[in-house]
């Protein structure tokens, strides 16, 4: 990992910064219940004023309905505007708007499945059978592919070429309708907001940047002090995202404010993935600790609000593991591990091993393969360092379906939000495939 670090990242890892404040804690929801609309999300947190800030004082707030005198008035109006700093919101994003973005020019079929959600497709469990679509934009290896949950045309992919697209998977004319390149190094993941056109992304160069498609400009940065791997939104809280890096600090940050409000330390190797549990009441973190020699905290279950670790010894075999993922319905999840196979987990402490069941007729290679369940629950899909994906079965392990993706490794599989036999896949060779 220190070396893909190296080659791919063309800043300092900037260890000699200062110590960052002590993060606020974050009140997440506790409850089980669907996510809520977007606008019963208010602040949390005000951002408050350091010695250390650069940001002018906050200014009192003013309540709707409270008398303002004259004088007050003419305060307020010979006041200066303030703006937001320049670290955290940067609109020239080096970026550009290639095709369109709208579903208008889609094939009237694609359109009607897509609109109806496809409900005749979930009862009839189909599978992928041929590549549909073939991308080819990127020029070194695609780290993640992800479709977007509401706009179910459009997938975004991150690269090892400092590049991030989106893709008009079925448009007639232009299929590549935005590219950018804000990032200065190798970017490793790339997650659809649940807010707008928006995707969160992470890389090499020491940061996460949360851009607005439809206006190409850039509206969050957060900045670490190290690589960062993988970003994950609450599942119920639109406005918190987790990061991993390659430090090995898991941090939790409100876009709304910019900044750190929950830390989760413990003295892990460089972070390869997390997952939040469907009720975002815990979340799993795998990390890369095989320089030690051991792997009992290679896979650890958390709390997310007390930041504490419900769990040290969840995976006690000699691999990595560079993607955990949980099941959509059962209490479980899966990880898939260095091993050329994928174990299953009790989401139920103490979080114990299937020692009986095994995903395992794959290939992972130390490729930093991902793999994930079907919409229903009923399939586990893999990408295979043979260039394959594999469909098992998951109550039985059993392979039921493989088909060839590239030449190359298949580093990630995205299923469609609401088409289950359409699946993304990306490539060590940078080519992006789509099946149906």
């Amino acid at each position: 990992m220190e070396h893909l670090f190296e080659a791919y990242s063309n800043t300092s890892d900037e260890d000699n910064q200062e110590d960052e404040p002590q993060p606020k804690r974050l009140a997440l929801p506790s409850s089980t219940s669907k996510r809520p609309e977007h606008s019963q999300f208010q602040p949390m947190f005000r951002p408050s004023h350091s010695p250390d800030s650069t940001s002018e004082p906050q200014k009192e707030i003013m309540v709707p309905g409270r008398y303002i005198s004259k004088r007050e008035r003419a305060l307020m109006s010979s006041a200066p505007v303030s703006r937001a700093p320049e670290s955290f919101l940067n609109p020239s994003v080096q970026s550009s708007t290639v095709g369109s973005l709208s579903d208008s020019d889609l094939p009237r079929d694609i359109l009607s499945l897509l609109r109806s959600r496809a409900k005749n497709y979930l009862q009839q469990g189909l599978m992928p059978k041929r590549m549909s679509v073939s991308l080819d934009c990127h020029t070194k290896a695609v780290n993640a592919v992800q479709w977007s949950p509401s706009h179910a045309h459009l997938l975004a992919s991150a690269a090892m070429d400092y590049t991030i697209c989106i893709w008009n998977i079925w448009s007639t004319e232009q299929k590549l309708a935005f590219k950018s390149s804000i990032h200065n190094a190798a970017v490793k993941d790339v997650e659809w907001s649940q807010q707008g056109l928006s995707i969160l992304s992470c890389g090499y160069d020491c940061s996460s940047r949360l851009i607005d498609v439809e206006k190409g400009t850039e509206v969050g940065l957060f900045k670490e002090d190290q690589g960062v791997a993988v970003v994950k939104f609450h599942p119920n809280n639109p406005s918190v995202f987790l990061s991993g890096g390659l430090k090995g600090s898991l941090r939790m940050w409100d876009v709304r404010i910019g900044k750190v409000v929950n830390k989760y330390n413990r003295r892990l190797g460089p972070i390869l993935d997390v997952e939040f549990t469907p009720n975002g009441n815990q979340f799993i973190s795998s990390s890369d600790v095989s320089s030690s020699n051991s792997s009992e905290s290679s896979v650890i279950v958390w709390d997310v609000t007390r930041e504490v670790p419900l769990s040290y010894q969840v995976y006690m075999e000699a691999y990595t593991c560079p993607c955990v993922r949980c099941h959509p319905f059962d209490p479980v999840f899966i990880a898939q591990s260095n091993g050329d196979y994928i174990a299953i987990f009790s989401l139920n402490p103490p979080f114990k091993l299937d020692k009986y069941k095994r995903y395992g007729s794959h290939v992972v290679s130390g490729f930093p393969i991902k793999c994930n369940f079907s919409l229903d629950g009923k399939q586990i899909i893999s990408g295979s360092s043979d260039g394959s994906i594999y469909f098992y079965d998951y109550k039985s392990s059993l392979l039921i379906h493989k088909l060839k993706a590239s030449e190359q490794a298949c580093t990630d599989v995205a299923i469609h939000p609401t088409l289950p036999n359409v699946i993304a896949s990306c490539s060590w060779n940078g080519n992006i495939s789509v099946f149906q």
